[in-house]
Formats: C-alpha cells, sequence, structure tokens
C-alpha cells in the first residue's frame, strides 16, 4: 500500500515540474524571439523487491517478491525551436530571422567577462559612436576577414538598408555583414536568461545557409498561449488526482491502524 502512496507523491511532482514550464513560457509569451520549452517524463526503472531478513528459503538469503515499479521520475527538458510569427514594426534596425539560424552576439555578463552568444531577438540600436547593440547593449556580431567575427560599426546619420542576406549597405555601400550562425544540432543549445542560447559541449556551430534577414520585422515568441492555457488545466487536473489518491491511502492507513485493531 505504501508504494501507491511514493507513486502519487513522484506523480505530483512531475506535474508540479510541467506546471513551472508552462507557467516560464506564458510568462516569456511576449518576449522577442523567445523559444518554448516543454518537459518530459519516464517511469522509474523496474527494481527487485526483496523481503528483508526473511530466511524461509534459505539462510541469510532474502526471500524475492517480485518486480516493482515506484511511480515517475521527471524527464529531459527541451525547446521548440518552431518559427515564431512576424511583428511589423517599420523600425530600421529591427530585423527578424526566416529560416534556421541565430544572431551572434558578444555578451558582456555582470563579472564584465565576455562570451558568444546566440539569439533570435533582432531588436537592435545604434549607439552614438556607431555600433550595432542588442537593448542590453551587447555587441553585435558581423562578418570580419577570413570568416571572423568583429563587432558591427556603422554611420549613425546615414540611412541603413540591410538585405536578406544580411549585407549591410550605406550610401550603396556595402559597410558589413550580419554573422547568423546555424548548429548541425539544436540538442547542444541551452537556454540562457529569456532568449539567448549557449552551445555546449558537442556543439557543431556554422554558417547558415537556408537563413534570410527581413529589416523592420521582429519574430515574436511562438508560445500559444491558448495552448498552454489548455495544458496548464491539464496538469493541474492530474496533480488533483495524485493528490485525492494521496488522501484515499491515508484514510485507509488511518482505519488500518486505529479500527481493525479493535475488532
Amino acid at each position: 500500500m505504501l508504494k501507491g502512496l511514493y507513486t502519487a507523491y513522484t506523480g505530483m511532482l512531475n506535474e508540479q515540474n510541467r506546471m513551472d514550464v508552462l507557467t516560464n513560457n506564458l510568462a516569456n509569451s511576449d518576449t522577442v524571439g523567445f523559444k518554448k520549452e516543454g518537459a518530459t517524463s519516464q517511469s522509474f526503472d523496474s527494481v527487485l523487491v526483496d523481503k528483508i531478513k526473511d530466511d524461509s528459503e534459505s539462510y541469510a538469503v532474502a526471500r524475492r517478491i517480485g518486480v516493482a515499479n515506484p511511480g515517475v521520475k521527471i524527464g529531459e527538458g527541451y525547446t521548440d525551436f518552431s518559427q515564431g510569427a512576424f511583428q511589423v514594426t517599420s523600425n530600421t534596425y529591427d530585423l527578424a530571422l526566416g529560416g534556421e539560424g541565430f544572431f551572434t552576439i558578444e555578451f558582456t555578463n555582470k563579472e564584465g567577462e565576455t562570451s558568444t552568444l546566440y539569439t533570435r531577438d533582432g531588436n537592435f540600436q545604434v549607439t552614438s559612436d556607431g555600433y550595432l547593440v542588442t537593448t542590453d547593449g551587447d555587441y553585435v556580431l558581423g562578418v570580419g576577414p577570413n570568416n571572423s567575427t568583429q563587432r558591427l560599426r556603422l554611420d549613425p546619420d546615414a540611412e541603413v538598408v540591410v538585405r536578406e542576406d544580411g549585407s549591410i549597405y550605406q550610401n550603396d555601400r556595402l559597410v558589413g555583414q550580419i554573422k547568423i550562425t546555424d548548429f548541425a544540432d539544436y540538442n547542444y543549445l541551452e537556454h540562457y536568461g529569456e532568449n539567448y542560447f549557449v552551445p555546449v559541449e558537442g556543439a557543431e556551430p556554422r554558417n547558415a545557409t537556408d537563413c534570410k534577414v527581413f529589416q523592420g520585422y521582429l519574430e515574436t515568441s511562438n508560445v500559444s498561449i491558448v495552448s498552454e492555457m489548455v495544458n496548464m488545466i491539464s496538469v493541474s487536473r492530474q496533480y488533483e488526482a495524485n493528490q485525492k489518491l494521496i488522501q484515499t491511502y491515508d484514510t485507509s492507513l488511518e482505519i488500518a491502524a486505529n479500527q481493525l485493531g479493535k475488532v
């Protein structure tokens, strides 16, 4: 009977994890370039149950009862990288990516350490000295000599035209090329903050070949509020079902402990 309590308890933990993921998705439904996350579940590995201190079969050998599966455990999380809808802004420095790929960003953390991160958020702006940066002030990287990376610097007083291949023109002259990075396998990317991604060991970066840059647009979050709300209702119902199961077991144990002994 106690195994049933444990099974219901692990079920509640799993549903709580799913709810945390869903609420995070809803909280970022208006975040530019956000990619929704999901949670998976998996059953515990089957274990061999032994009866402790039972020498009925042979001396010092526990009697085997059988195989049991004590509930569910939280599986791996995943990210849905599907394309989000485009929002028209008509702003010069708002850029959206169509297809597979990420903007390459020189990110600086609170300790002043710099690293290269990747994002689908193209809400950019130009500083007074001409550098193309994110809303947090991190530099947008472009293609330098020999396919290296360098900060993009523009003339803040001249008109900017960004073509679909990421090339930037001012006064009909090529002044830079936005570096769009893709990866062979997105399973080697982890969320960092709201809409950044950081590659982990095993990631294989490469130049994006199936990606277009659209000026005057932003890619919105790929979170469907209706779908997430429906999933939240389903998770709540399953959590309540496990909770009621524990209450039923608790009532049965109370009867066994306090009433059956009196009969």
